[in-house]
């Protein structure tokens, strides 16, 4: 007999982190200019990539964000390579859906979680992570992780069963399952998804072609995009999110 998973409350407080598993794959982008921050937006969306991290390396990335905020309700638009407390307060204004900093400063980590935004803090050696976590960040953004791979985040995931890491570095559409079965939560992917060159040279079809690729790896990855539901029980509790926090 099969037992069947009662229904999720719809009154059950979703984990900081729901819109970023939901996502699952975060594009990292490094845009030359703001306009063609926009139009790689477009061509990610359009390949069903809708996890968009807006990086301070791009001109105007406040302005960018609140831009693709009103274009493109459907995706979780994020700012990236956060180094200041007024770069995190400017893109919480902007309505960024969560703040990301390549590495973790105590300074950093306290501004940044007093926009009330999701954190994702960078750190790559085991006390690197231990730092991240005693300061309370949502996430911890595993970079580079290309130093390491899969081998490495498996690895992590021994002394820090409960942390949700977050990869970025290294991430192709041909390697995703690794990653998530190394245990990630969701994935960064920058030059192999939304290269700097690409954007440069406003190659948009070749974004939206390799972002159909990491969709259509990310829903092998979920079972035809069984783990994608946003009504999953699965979202209404994030244990490692609790036990970071």
């Amino acid at each position: 007999m099969t037992t069947q998973q009662p229904p999720a409350d719809p009154a059950a407080p979703l984990s900081p982190l729901a819109g970023l598993r939901r996502a699952g794959v975060v594009a990292v982008l490094r845009a030359p200019t703001s306009d063609g921050a926009l139009a790689a937006v477009a061509a990610l969306v359009e390949g069903g990539v809708t996890g968009i991290e807006i990086t301070y390396s791009t001109p105007d990335a406040p302005a960018v964000i609140a831009e693709v905020r009103a274009r493109h309700p459907e995706a979780l638009v994020g700012a990236g390579t956060v180094l200041t407390a007024a770069q995190a307060a400017a893109a919480a204004d902007a309505g960024s859906a969560f703040l990301v900093s390549p590495g973790t400063t105590p300074e950093l980590a306290a501004a940044m979680l007093d926009t009330g935004l999701p954190v994702l803090s960078g750190a790559l050696t085991p006390s690197e992570v231990m730092t991240a976590t005693a300061l309370g960040v949502h996430a911890v953004k595993v970079f580079p992780a290309s130093l390491g791979g899969p081998g490495y985040l498996r690895a992590l995931r021994g002394p820090f069963p409960d942390v949700p890491l977050v990869p970025t570095g290294g991430v192709s559409a041909g390697n995703l399952g690794e990653w998530f079965a190394a245990g990630a939560l969701a994935v960064g992917a920058g030059g192999e998804l939304a290269s700097a060159a690409h954007i440069a040279a406003g190659r948009w079809d070749s974004l939206t072609v390799r972002a159909r690729a990491f969709a259509a790896a990310l829903a092998k990855v979920r079972g035809a995009g069984a783990a994608a539901d946003p009504a999953a029980p699965a979202e209404a509790a994030d244990p490692g999110a609790e036990a970071v926090r």
